[in-house]
């Protein structure tokens, strides 16, 4: 194998098994799963962050949110989605706007954004979800503390 193959199958493992990380979570949304995973970038390997172009900091996290269809079959393949968002303190109006950007490992899309985050403060999470483009955005939120490894 490459470097190049193992550096993505790194990646998706990664992304695919924050959940011991950070919280592993999906929305069930009629046939769709929105999964949704936030997990610091430090935990990340530092040649798949500078392939991938994520900024590896104790003080940053990667969001990454993919949509699953559910089939008839029980299969659960990947579909194309698009995801805007903001995350802020908790109890705070408003919050950051995500800059999502998307990232193909394989066969499976994924949207993906780096934050900053507030060391033992829950952060609060709004992401307008969209896998049907004749229908509205869902609508998802969750909140998630962080803690920077110093």
């Amino acid at each position: 194998m490459t470097r190049r193959p193992l550096h993505l199958i790194a990646l998706t493992w990664l992304l695919l098994l924050a959940g011991p990380l950070a919280a592993q979570q999906f929305e069930q949304i009629g046939d769709y799963q929105i999964h949704y995973s936030a997990v610091n970038t430090s935990f990340l390997p530092r040649d798949v962050t500078e392939e991938h172009g994520i900024q590896r900091s104790p003080a940053m996290a990667l969001l990454n949110v993919s949509v699953l269809e559910v089939q008839d079959d029980g299969s659960t393949p990947p579909v194309t989605a698009s995801v805007q968002g903001t995350v802020g303190p908790l109890g705070e109006a408003g919050g950051s706007t995500l800059e999502f950007r998307s990232l193909r490992i394989g066969d499976t899309p994924s949207q993906v954004a780096v934050f900053r985050i507030q060391d033992d403060e829950p952060m609060r999470f709004d992401l307008r979800v969209r896998y049907d483009r004749n229908a509205p955005p869902t609508e998802v939120s969750f909140i998630q503390r962080f803690y920077i490894d110093r």
